[in-house]
């Protein structure tokens, strides 16, 4: 399942020595998505050997830090021989397309649980509320059984774990994954989603902090 979900973007543009290797690495890539395991750090560099980077790590994520998002947790049924399901804190999702219906998010290629998601080639979206803190805490720690004592029910038609409390859930499908440097992009493509009744303010991530959503106008 996952030598067919995961398909890379190869460089676009006239054809060059370089464009070559880069279509050879893209193909090598593809190939080691297919494997068990987490991806190996991609080696790639934005300048050359005797220049500066423009960028300093800490740097970027200090100002990247500024950019407040909503938090989830994207989750996979277990797959033949696993005797939990997959899953992880995600902050990196968004909508992507109404028509065909697709949504993406980003998860770093030494990621553990990714190529457990990729076997399943299905995944569950699980959108947190503000009281979700403490689970969003313990799926994004790695090597631990996440799930346990954690309430959930199988999605409707992935069967991926929809977490109990949550504000809304994506049902979903591996449509396309593309590299992005150290981390890969994951598109979904939507089976079923839904709301819950009367659900309470999202989980916010903001400077390396959760917190919580205030409306600037409680009446709009």
């Amino acid at each position: 399942m996952a030598a067919t979900a995961v398909r890379y973007l190869r460089a676009a543009g006239a054809p060059s020595a370089r464009a070559a290797r880069g279509a050879r690495e893209t193909r090598r890539g593809t190939e080691r998505a297919a494997e068990p395991g987490a991806l190996p750090r991609p080696e790639l560099r934005a300048v050359r050997e005797d220049e500066r980077a423009p960028v300093e790590p800490a740097h970027f994520r200090r100002v990247l830090g500024g950019f407040a998002s909503g938090v989830t947790v994207v989750t996979a049924p277990a797959t033949e021989g696993e005797q939990s399901p997959a899953g992880f804190a995600c902050q990196s999702f968004a909508s992507l397309s109404l028509e065909p219906p697709l949504i993406s998010f980003m998860v770093g290629r030494t990621s553990t649980s990714w190529p457990r998601i990729a076997r399943a080639g299905v995944f569950c979206v699980n959108v947190l509320t503000a009281s979700q803190g403490e689970l969003c805490r313990a799926f994004a720690v790695s090597g631990a059984d996440k799930f346990a004592g954690v309430s959930y029910s199988p999605a409707p038609v992935t069967g991926s774990p929809l977490l109990e409390g949550v504000a809304a859930w994506i049902d979903c499908e591996i449509h396309a994954v593309h590299t992005g440097g150290d981390h890969l992009i994951v598109v979904g493509r939507v089976r079923d989603l839904d709301t819950a009744e009367n659900a309470q303010e999202p989980l916010i991530f903001h400077r390396g902090q959760l917190g919580t959503f205030t409306p600037l106008d409680a009446e709009g």
